[in-house]
């Protein structure tokens, strides 16, 4: 009688057993199929950049440059759409910029890296249009450590200064337009603000002494690569905000929006779109770059490399206003 109940249980048994184990290879089949799948969906999504046109309103921008168009250009990271990038610079000529700047970033600093894809993205850009460089951290890197990448910062600036490119490093430059200006700057954050995890705080008076005087008259862009202290730039006097630096927060989530920025920060108050703000009475706009490349952690999810048409409009009245399309 033991006998037969010992061996009643062992089918039992060997049949939970059989049961638990299709399961799991059926959950592992299931999963793997989802990765490979996801997998997929991110490499289709890497190698096809989408087009977004934002028109920006003020009261404080010129009549000479209602309807002035800026290709706005970030985080390419070495990545080439198609041979020489030629169906990224197709889509930039068929959109008729004034101008082209570039939010940082282009290059992968990240080891030694071919500086040819973003230079020869540059010459082609440079031939037909004014380009207003701000550097990103990985620019900034080059520089910093050259016990790594030598003299590559050096010989990447001044490619792109024989090319005609505005390098704008703590510095701006007036554009002109029918005998009116506007003003773009580019700003070098210091290393602190690129720290991993959190943001640390930026000294009030920190970006007036980096960049000089803020609002002084005329309508000011600003090229910052970190979008974390746009409530700063907008106090500083930026009437619009050009920065990337998050990726779209690489995965993002319906409602919750991008997941993690390359700072491991997790589900960022910004991470790629329109944003405005009022600081201190002074109103500001940002477009905040998904970028075009990655680099490290090389996924897209939900998040589509990014071309971006800036268009300026005149507003009558006062303040500013920004609208996505």
């Amino acid at each position: 009688m033991e006998c037969r109940i010992a061996s009643a249980s062992n089918l039992c048994y060997n049949g939970t057993m059989k049961n638990i184990k299709e399961l799991l290879t059926v959950m592992a089949g299931c999963s793997a199929a989802a990765g490979a799948g996801l997998l997929a969906r991110s490499e289709y999504e890497r190698k096809h950049f989408q087009t977004d046109i934002y028109p920006i309103r003020s009261s404080r921008l010129p009549e000479a440059f209602d309807g002035y168009r800026i290709i706005f250009l970030a985080d390419l990271h070495n990545h080439s759409f198609g041979p020489e990038n030629g169906r990224l610079l197709a889509a930039i000529r068929a959109l008729r910029p004034d101008c082209v700047m570039v939010g940082g970033d282009m290059v992968v600093a990240k080891g030694p890296k071919s500086l040819e894809v973003p230079l020869r993205l540059m010459e082609a850009l440079a031939a037909d249009y004014p380009v207003y460089y701000g550097l990103g951290n990985h620019e900034q890197r080059m520089d910093r450590e050259r016990e790594i990448y030598g003299n590559q910062y050096d010989i990447y600036m001044g490619a792109l200064k024989e090319l005609g490119v505005h390098i704008l490093r703590n510095r701006g430059e007036y554009i002109e337009r029918q005998g009116s200006c506007i003003r773009v700057d580019g700003l070098d954050l210091d290393r602190r603000f690129y720290k991993k995890v959190g943001k640390r705080p930026m000294p009030p008076s920190w970006l007036e002494k980096t960049l000089g005087p803020g609002r002084i008259g005329e309508y000011r862009i600003l090229l910052a690569h970190s979008p974390l202290y746009f409530r700063e730039y907008v106090r500083w006097g930026a009437d619009l905000v050009l920065a990337g630096h998050f990726h779209g927060g690489t995965i993002r989530l319906p409602l919750l929006g991008g997941v993690m920025t390359p700072n491991y920060m997790f589900f960022p108050e910004y991470d790629r779109g329109l944003y405005q703000a009022r600081e201190e009475g002074r109103r500001g706009a940002m477009i905040l770059s998904a970028g075009l490349g990655t680099h490290s952690i090389n996924i897209r999810l939900n998040n589509p490399p990014q071309l971006i048409l800036v268009e300026l409009r005149r507003r009558h009245g006062t303040g500013s206003k920004a609208e996505s399309v």
